[in-house]
């Protein structure tokens, strides 16, 4: 593995079971990311996307192949090892918030610290602030807006400062104005904590504010180099 790679794919497979035929969804995959770098992840639904995220979060396993993230290969973990390594080592944004409802702001943005025994309360105070939502910390998500409450998953994605932050379509289920701003959002403070994204949209404008643009079709990723290029 290159020093230079904070990710990499080696020939990565996976396979799903449709009633008696098997789809290969992902077909011997390889690609890197640099450290710091933002990738955005372009392809029709159901190629594999978010498949491709779940198998570097090693939510999912895949049926051949490497995936090294800080050098470490995901797919040799034990479970429990998996769960711990994705705790501090990595943030996940979904389209649909996933927010829990029985829990404030704060204490949804708190969550990962407090599954990992580090609580605090004053990194949740100073994030929620920085996104514009010291107000709203002791609301319940359900009395805030689809962009305040994005914005709060933003939150809980960085607050216990993931080397790796993955986002499955973060502007899905927003209007085209909120979408922006919150990519403005994350993209500054990705780059403000020298995080490494990987993205997936549908959307041209989201993937322009990537350093690197990737299209997955019929199993493989083409790299489409710069987004601006």
């Amino acid at each position: 593995m290159s020093d230079t790679d904070l990710i990499r794919l080696e020939s990565v497979t996976r396979r799903y079971r449709e009633g008696a035929r098997s789809r290969c969804v992902l077909d011997g995959v390889n690609a890197r990311v640099a450290p710091g770098e933002i990738v955005a992840l372009l392809g029709r639904s159901g190629s594999g996307k978010s498949t491709l995220l779940n198998l570097i979060a090693g939510i999912d396993l895949p049926d051949a192949g490497r995936i090294l993230v800080e050098g470490r290969d995901i797919a040799a973990m034990d479970e429990r090892s998996r769960t711990l390594f994705r705790r501090h080592r990595i943030g996940f944004i979904y389209q649909f918030f996933n927010l829990i409802p029985t829990l404030t702001v704060a204490e949804n943005v708190a969550l990962p610290l407090e599954l990992a025994g580090h609580p605090d309360r004053g990194r949740v105070s100073r994030l929620l602030e920085s996104l514009g939502l010291a107000g709203r910390a002791n609301d319940d998500p359900d009395r805030l807006s689809g962009g305040e409450q994005q914005r709060v998953a933003l939150a809980r994605a960085l607050i216990h400062e993931p080397t790796v932050l993955l986002a499955d379509e973060p502007t899905g289920n927003l209007d085209a104005e909120t979408g922006e701003q919150v990519m403005g959002l994350l993209v500054r403070l990705v780059r403000e904590r020298g995080a490494t994204l990987v993205l997936v949209t549908h959307s041209p404008e989201v993937a322009a504010v990537a350093d690197r643009v990737w299209r997955l079709a019929d199993g493989r990723i083409r790299d489409e180099g710069g987004a601006g290029s």
